[in-house]
C-alpha cells in the first residue's frame, strides 16, 4: 500500500530523517515509536503532503505521490488536539468531508451514522462538541477521518492529550475501531493507518508492526513481541526500559560464550550477526539459588532495593566492589515473582541468570 524510498530531510541544515525506507502493507497498523526529536512526526507530515522531503519518493499501491498536493492524496488525519469545528455539532462535523467530496445527501447522514456507531457515539449526531468529554472528541475525530473512507489513515498523537486512565481505556477501542472500520467503509482490505506516538504501550496495543526510530534513523521494526522479546540495540533495549546492558569480549562461539564486567556469561545468539559487543540481561533472566545449588551464570551481588509492584517486584542488585565478588561494580534491575522470599535489603544473594534470557545486542 505505502512504501518510502529513502526519505531524507534537514532543517536549517541539521538532519531530521536519514534515509528512511518502510513499506506498509494494505490493512496493516504502523507504529511510529520514539523519543520527541526522533523525526516520526516530520514523517508522517512528509507522508501526509504537509512537509516536502529534500529528497526520496513516497509511493502509494505504486504510484509515486511525492509532488501530490495533500487535498488530493485521499488520506484522513487525527491530530492530538481533534480539530473539530466547535460551531458545529457531532453530526455536521463528520460530514464535513463527505460534502467537500461531493456526497449525494441522500447518502451522507446514513454513513455519518455507520461511522459514528462504530466509535461508539450511536445517538451522539445532534451533540454540540462542547458537551463532549476529551475521549468523546477524539472518537468524533476518528469518525470524521473515517467517514470517506480514505486510502490511508494517518494519526499524530490522537491520545496524547488525554489523562492516563482514558487513554488506557481509548487505545484499546481504538484498535478494535480501525480493524472494524474497514469492512463499515468499503475498504475489504481493511483500513491502512499510520500511529505516531512516543508512548510504548500504546505502540504495542494499537499497531501490527512498530517502528521504533532513533535521531531521524530506524533502530529497528517488527511486532510488539518481537521488539520486546529480542530488541536488536542498545538504544531499543533501553527505550524499552531494559537496562541491564553490558559490553561483552567474545570468548567462544560454542558454546556462546562473552566476558563481561559480571565475568563470563552464556548467552542466546542472534540468528545472524558476528559476535556480541553488549549483551542484553533480560529482567526476568534472574534465579534465586539456595546454598550449595549449583546454576549456569552465577552471579554473587547484595540486595540495594525491592520496589512492590503489584504482581511483580523490581529488584536492584549490586555486583562488583561494593557487592559481593568481581572487579567493577555493576547494578542489575531484575524481576521477581511478588511471593519470591528473597533476602532484605542490604544482604547478600546468589543468583543464576538463564542463558535464554541473555541475547546479543547490535
Amino acid at each position: 500500500m505505502l512504501d518510502l524510498h529513502a526519505i531524507q530531510k534537514s532543517f536549517d541544515d541539521t538532519a531530521v530523517l536519514r534515509s528512511i525506507s518502510l513499506s506498509v502493507a494494505a490493512g496493516e497498523i504502523v507504529a511510529l515509536l520514539g523519543p520527541s526529536g526522533c523525526g516520526k512526526t516530520t514523517l508522517l507530515r512528509i507522508i501526509a503532503g504537509l512537509e516536502t522531503a529534500d529528497s526520496g519518493e513516497v509511493l502509494l499501491e505504486g504510484a509515486d505521490v511525492t509532488a501530490v498536493p495533500v487535498h488530493r492524496r485521499g488520506f484522513g488525519m487525527v491530530f492530538q488536539d481533534y480539530a473539530l469545528f466547535p460551531h458545529k455539532n457531532v453530526g455536521e462535523n463528520v460530514v464535513f468531508g463527505l460534502r467537500m467530496q461531493q456526497w449525494l445527501p441522500e447518502k451522507v447522514n446514513g454513513r455519518a451514522a455507520q461511522v459514528l456507531a462504530l466509535v461508539g457515539l450511536a445517538g451522539f449526531a445532534e451533540r454540540a462538541i462542547h458537551e463532549l468529554s476529551g475521549g468523546e472528541q477524539q472518537r468524533v475525530a476518528l469518525a470524521r477521518a473515517l467517514a470517506p473512507a480514505p486510502r490511508l489513515l494517518l494519526l499524530d498523537e490522537p491520545l496524547g492529550a488525554l489523562d492516563r486512565a482514558l487513554r488506557e481505556r481509548l487505545m484499546l477501542d481504538l484498535r478494535a475501531i480501525l480493524k472494524q472500520a474497514g469492512g463499515v467503509v468499503g475498504r475489504p482490505e481493511g483500513i491502512t493507518a499510520v500511529y505516531v506516538t512516543h508512548d510504548q504501550a500504546e505502540a504495542f496495543a494499537i499497531a501490527d508492526r512498530v517502528v521504533i526510530m532513533n535521531a531521524g534513523r530506524i533502530e529497528q521494526v517488527g511486532r510488539p513481541t518481537e521488539l520486546y522479546r529480542r530488541p536488536a540495540t542498545p538504544f531499543v533495549a533501553r527505550f524499552l526500559g531494559m537496562d541491564n546492558i553490558l559490553p561483552a569480549a567474545p570468548l567462544s562461539a560454542d558454546p556462546p560464550l562473552a566476558q563481561t564486567a559480571l565475568g563470563p556469561l552464556v548467552y542466546t545468539p542472534a540468528a545472524a550477526g558476528g559476535p556480541p559487543a553488549h549483551l542484553l540481561i533480560r529482567p526476568e533472566a534472574a534465579r534465586l539459588l539456595n546454598p550449595g545449588e549449583e546454576g549456569e551464570n552465577v552471579v554473587n551481588g547484595r540486595i540495594q532495593d525491592r520496589s512492590f509492584r503489584g504482581r511483580y517486584q523490581i529488584v536492584t542488585v549490586l555486583v562488583g566492589e561494593d557487592g559481593e565478588g568481581g572487579e567493577t561494580a555493576v547494578s542489575l534491575k531484575l524481576e521477581f515473582d511478588s511471593d519470591e522470599h528473597l533476602p532484605a535489603v542490604g544482604q547478600p544473594v546468589r543468583l543464576s541468570l538463564s542463558p535464554q534470557a541473555i541475547y546479543r545486542l547490535e
